[in-house]
């Protein structure tokens, strides 16, 4: 277990001035690019990471988690006020918010969307802080083979969770794995699949490859759909009654259980790697309103829908580091950005970063509380002009976003190789979402990738090459047990006829 006096110095390390500024500046950037349709905390967490090289950790990591809880807050704006939402688990807001919207009630919306989702996320956090340690000291129980289960488990089931084929998201693993073969062995330091090019003998630049397949496809894919360059006009007034611009104390007490309930929901089910934020909304919305004495009024305005949907997504934001920490596996986009911030600055996540990094882990957990502080305050001040930010023109957007990721990526990789390389795996990307093969799943595995072969490797000199001695790691035998069921489990579950899961964000 961490000490307290590591704890202390962690959160005495966030709390300063500079830190300050760069989680303040991560929220700002998260609503701004939240409130923008097209774009995303996501996108932008994937643009800004090269930025941060000349940073140290703490504020480098902070800022990117100031981004992507800021984004939750701003996806809201424009599902409450264009019925478009910003981010894909803002749909859940809008099903209500944009009806409240049209009653000429736009601030109380996104009001309301502002303080559920600031509520689920501080309760998020809460859990995230009590819980990671210990988990961290149950995980270094854990040897080579146990791991290398572990990661077989967690593959299987996000591919069977993320989009809607379990046979298209092996694939997309295979190929992230792959893909992480480009360069040395790991054990012996031979070169691998360079072909020649002496720049991919440390291997294919992650920055490349993360904001190519993430970002870079992302923005390619919204380009061919957009058929004008100019987001949908606003045509909402305000009704001019003072209540309603704001929500009262006693409108947000009502909704005090919903809230608690979105904010558990979210928490569970962002601690299970490849679930994510939309489901959870969707989820929380539809639990809410079986609840309500009156399910009639959902969908036409009511404070409880929106309460529900925001404290759900938002509390998936702190829970989805609790795998990232304590085993180090991304449970969603986001967190696999997070984890390639700790991998570019060196530093490796799991089970022992609490032992060997306490004081980072301890500032970041104080920079995500002040995060929330900053993202209630920024949403007060910012609401009013974050909808003049909806209307902003799309070519302007995307090309922006095109400028900021080749600047980014020749920075960090030194040159236009590492462009090459983007815009290669921005094509992959696009290719892989275009005939519905996931790039979360194929981003994940590659960033997998070292760790999974080289627990491989230690297995099989564990095991002296025979895997009947699997019997001798009874954890390790259950999980890949509980990953077969998986794969079947969802392999029966595909039928023609049935609609396609809900995708992780």
């Amino acid at each position: 277990m961490v000490d307290l006096a590591t704890i202390l110095a962690g959160f005495g390390d966030a709390f300063t001035l500079w830190n300050l500024t760069f989680v303040l500046f991560g929220v700002v950037v998260g609503q701004f690019v939240g409130a923008v349709p097209g774009i995303g905390p996501v996108m932008a967490m994937a643009i800004a990471i090269p930025f941060t090289f000349g940073l140290d950790p703490l504020p480098a990591i902070a800022f990117l988690v100031g981004v992507n809880k800021g984004g939750l807050v701003g996806g809201a704006v424009p599902a409450v006020l264009m019925n478009t939402p910003g981010t894909p688990d803002a749909a859940a807001t809008a099903m209500d918010g944009y009806p409240l919207a049209k009653a000429g009630k736009p601030l109380k919306a996104t009001k309301m969307a502002l303080f559920s989702s600031v509520t689920g996320d501080t309760f998020s956090d809460l859990v995230l802080i009590t819980v990671s340690a210990p988990l961290a000291v149950l995980a270094l129980r854990m040897g080579p083979v146990e791991v290398f289960a572990l990661m077989v488990f967690a593959i299987a089931v996000l591919s069977g969770l993320v989009g809607n084929s379990l046979i298209k998201g092996i694939i997309a693993a295979a190929l992230g794995l792959l893909c992480n073969f480009v360069g040395t062995d790991p054990e012996n330091y031979t070169p691998r699949l360079i072909f020649g090019m002496w720049e991919l003998y440390d291997g294919l630049p992650l920055a490349s490859v993360a904001i190519g397949s993430l970002a870079i496809s992302e923005i390619l894919r919204r380009m061919a759909q957009s058929s004008h360059g100019t987001a949908s006009a606003i045509n909402l007034r305000d009704n001019g009654e003072p209540d309603a611009r704001r929500v009262t104390w006693a409108e947000y007490w009502g909704c005090r259980f919903t809230i608690l309930r979105g904010a558990v929901i979210g928490t569970v089910l962002g601690a299970l790697p490849g679930i994510g934020s939309t489901a959870a909304a969707f989820m929380s919305y539809a639990t809410a309103k079986s609840a309500s004495k009156d399910p009639a009024s959902f969908g036409k305005g009511n404070l409880h829908g929106i309460a529900a949907a925001e404290s759900a997504n938002s509390a998936v934001v702190g829970s989805n580091l609790i795998p990232l920490l304590t085993l180090g596996i991304p449970g969603s986009v986001g967190a696999a950005l997070i984890i390639s911030a700790f991998m570019i600055h060196g530093i490796q996540p799991g089970p022992l970063l609490f032992q060997e990094q306490g004081r980072l882990i301890y500032g970041l957990f104080g920079a995500m509380i002040m995060a929330n502080f900053l993202n209630l305050w920024v949403g007060q001040l910012g609401l009013r002009f974050w909808v003049k930010v909806v209307s902003a023109p799309e070519s302007v957007i995307f090309a922006s976003a095109l400028l900021l990721c080749i600047t980014g990526v020749s920075m960090a990789t030194g040159g236009l190789f590492g462009v090459a390389v983007m815009l290669v795996f921005a094509g992959l990307g696009y290719l892989m979402t275009s005939f519905g093969y996931p790039v979360v799943i194929f981003t994940i595995a590659f960033f997998l990738g070292p760790r999974f072969e080289i627990s491989l490797s230690q297995s099989l000199a564990l095991m002296n090459g025979e895997w009947s001695r699997l019997a001798d790691y009874p954890i390790a035998l259950i999980l890949l047990v509980l990953a077969i069921f998986a794969a079947v489990w969802f392999l029966t579950r595909r039928t023609p006829s049935a609609g396609p899961l809900a995708t992780s964000d």
